[in-house]
């Protein structure tokens, strides 16, 4: 039996190894409600244009509006035998108002149907994840106010450099989600066009009125060649590379978190909503949600990575290929939003041990380059010399087994007889910190500066800077470790 939504070339029906790797139903069905808006636009364009009866129309979209409720309300049947959800809406749609849904399809194809209702789905999808990643961002943003002044130690190759403020380098990954959010949306700007009518590769000789389905779908406007139209993924691909990145700062943040909480680090201490035990090791507190958040980068990348290798030999127009642009970017954008949802729970609840982050920021000679600073500042030396000078006093530190601000002045003298008694001034990592007040730096009224700015994006709402030293907010406290 050949399938009776295009059988009429076939004799026979589908072999069933045909029908299993065939049918996307199975994943395209969340794609429901983009399929029937795109289809009661298009039916209200039919009718405006002559193409299609008032009362056609009017049963069509009735009938639409029904087969929307039973699939919300879960009674609505899906067939694999109808392949997708373009034809399992539509079959749906005779069983109810009989020949007028034939009419439905006239001047589209399913190539420009699924084109569009996956362009609407990745907008919608991108709306989500942005609002996803400014919650993130003002949960961040929050929690560096409170920690403006908390000082923990800066790292390069994870070994001890200069000392920074724990709101400083939270609001690091506010900048990076900032940019997240703008590559989204620059890929939802450029995707924001419509393929709808553009038919199967070729257009149609319908008067059709492209520009009224488009702007009736929220579209800038229609796309302006059908060939491109409905062999175009690219907006997909985009939306999945700005995901990639996202999903890699993320990452990045989940490392620290799985590095910070433990005992050796013990900077800070995660909660138990985001936290699991040891089937064998009662003391365990392992940080599963942030170890989960880093490895997602791996689905979202191979999407990515899958979805190119697939497109790169396709000529144009469409190819059945193209059905495998889905299951993959679902996963993808699911998995992203999950992260989100699971970070923005973590930094919500994360205590930081502010004691342990200030003791280890004062270890390794971390204000070594301060003194140097003050060398070239002070006594005007050149810099390069300063650094020579200062390295000969960390290791005078190192040999005497103290830190910097452990050695006299004699100590310095013997170095250079040029120091004086106000070099102990710049030893503490409170003075490093709050020295950097250069535009961008860790001083703690800049984190306050910077914090209000973002609060001030995020919300829509005017902020001005939390004052330096007002009590920070209950619930973080200097324990956790």
């Amino acid at each position: 039996m050949s399938n009776k939504m295009w059988g009429g070339r076939f004799a026979t029906g589908p072999d069933a190894i045909m029908e299993e790797i065939n049918a996307s139903i199975g994943f395209d069905q969340r794609l429901f409600r983009q399929d029937i808006a795109g289809s009661i636009a298009h039916a209200t364009m039919l009718a405006e244009t002559g193409i299609l009866t008032h009362e056609d129309r009017d049963s069509i979209v009735a009938g639409l509006t029904e087969v929307l409720a039973e699939i919300e309300g879960g009674s609505f049947t899906f067939s694999r035998a109808l392949e997708d959800i373009h034809m399992n809406v539509e079959s749906r749609l005779r069983e109810k108002i009989g020949d007028a849904a034939g009419r439905l399809h006239t001047a589209r194809s399913r190539n420009d149907q699924v084109a569009t209702d996956f362009k609407l789905y990745v907008r919608d999808t991108i709306d989500t994840l942005v609002v996803q990643v400014n919650t993130l961002q003002l949960a961040l943003v929050t929690r560096a106010e409170d920690e403006a002044e908390t000082i923990m130690p800066g790292f390069t190759h994870l070994q001890s450099a200069q000392p920074v403020t724990f709101g400083h380098h939270l609001l690091a990954y506010v900048e990076m989600l900032g940019r997240d959010a703008g590559r989204l949306l620059d890929a939802r700007k450029r995707l924001n066009e419509s393929p709808l009518g553009s038919a199967a590769l070729a257009g149609t000789p319908y008067p059709i009125d492209r520009h009224m389905t488009a702007e009736k779908l929220g579209f800038d406007r229609p796309t302006a060649n059908s060939l491109d139209a409905v062999s175009d993924r690219d907006f997909i691909l985009e939306t999945l590379a700005a995901a990639s990145i996202c999903a890699m700062h993320l990452s990045r943040f989940a490392e620290e978190m799985v590095i910070w909480s433990s005992a050796q680090f013990g900077f800070v201490r995660l909660s138990d909503k985001f936290t699991t035990g040891s089937s064998i090791m009662p003391q365990k507190r392992n940080p599963d949600a942030a170890e989960l958040v880093r490895a997602k980068i791996g689905r979202i990348l191979g999407a990515l990575t899958s979805l190119l290798v697939v497109m790169k030999g396709l000529p144009l127009a469409y190819s059945k290929d193209m059905q495998e642009d889905k299951e993959v970017a679902f996963d993808a954008l699911d998995a992203l939003s999950l992260s989100l949802a699971a970070m923005t729970g973590m930094v919500g609840d994360l205590v930081p041990n502010r004691e342990r982050m200030r003791a280890s920021a004062s270890a390794g000679f971390s204000t070594a380059t301060d003194i140097a600073d003050w060398l070239v500042r002070e006594i005007n030396i050149p810099f390069r010399d300063a650094h020579h000078i200062t390295g000969q006093i960390v290791a005078l530190a190192e040999q005497k087994g103290c830190g910097l601000e452990g050695l006299t002045i004699e100590d310095f003298k013997f170095i250079d007889q040029r120091i004086d008694s106000r070099i102990h001034k710049v030893l503490t990592v409170e003075a490093s910190v709050a020295a950097r007040q250069s535009y961008g730096g860790t001083a703690p009224a800049n984190v306050l500066i910077q914090a209000a700015r973002w609060k001030t994006e995020l919300t829509g709402q005017p902020h001005e800077p939390r004052p330096l030293g007002k009590k920070k907010h209950g619930g973080h406290g200097e324990g956790g470790g």
